[in-house]
């Protein structure tokens, strides 16, 4: 899941991202309103993390503008304004949450994957196909109920495939998906952590497969799919 973390202070806003990162979330980051506008034209986002104290301007701008325009990407807000008129202004403009600082990280994570699982929102709790499952609140694989070891990245390309089950995803909606902006990443990034999935479900017996649909994309389909 992509998400767009708006926070001018530097230290904080790397502290973050790099908990969200560990938690399996690929993190973008702004530290002004015009930066954070330019990348949300730029790309789609699954979740919005948003400071309120920013140098160009009051972040509830941002979250009025966004609405004005119906989007409905989901906007948590992170701020040091504590007041009730604060939290209640915030949410009325638009807002999905409100998070004071400071905040534990595993606290924003755990929000971040309330609001993904929400009526609309991108995540379920627990998918299934075949005999393989996963558990999105607990990013836990499991093969006929043996769990199965897989890295952040590649937890995540298999929650995504899972999502839409025996349909092919086009590569570039993965692409957006894992990696952020400016992280440096091979041209066959993608096809190796593909690779490894199909090598680990294999492995682990799932009597699903990673299909490769060449030049478009992949899609998880049962075992007797062929490449």
């Amino acid at each position: 899941m992509r998400l767009l973390l708006v926070e001018d202070n530097a230290r904080f806003s790397e502290l973050v991202r790099r908990a969200l990162v560990t938690d399996g979330f690929a993190v973008d980051t702004a530290q002004t309103l015009r930066a954070a506008q330019d990348f949300l034209e730029a790309a789609s986002y699954d979740l919005v993390l948003l400071d309120l104290g920013l140098p160009d301007g009051d972040g509830l701008t941002l979250v009025k503008s966004l609405r004005s325009r119906a989007l409905a990407v989901p906007i948590l807000v992170m701020t040091a304004r504590d007041g009730l008129d604060a939290r209640v202004s915030g949410l009325d403009l638009g807002a999905d949450d409100y998070l004071v600082k400071p905040f534990a990280t595993a606290e924003l994570a755990a929000r971040c994957r309330a609001l993904l699982r929400r009526p609309g929102g991108i995540l379920g709790s627990v998918l299934t196909a075949g005999n393989l499952t996963l558990d999105s609140n607990a990013h836990e694989a499991r093969v006929a109920d043996k769990r199965l070891e897989l890295p952040p990245r590649e937890l995540s390309l298999l929650e995504l495939l899972m999502r839409r089950s025996g349909q092919v995803v086009a590569r570039a909606t993965l692409e957006n998906s894992l990696y952020s902006m400016g992280q440096e990443v091979s041209p066959n990034a993608l096809e190796a952590a593909a690779s490894r999935l199909r090598r680990r479900l294999a492995a682990a017996g799932a009597d699903v497969t990673l299909h490769t649909a060449h030049g478009i994309g992949y899609a998880l389909m049962s075992s007797d799919a062929k490449d």
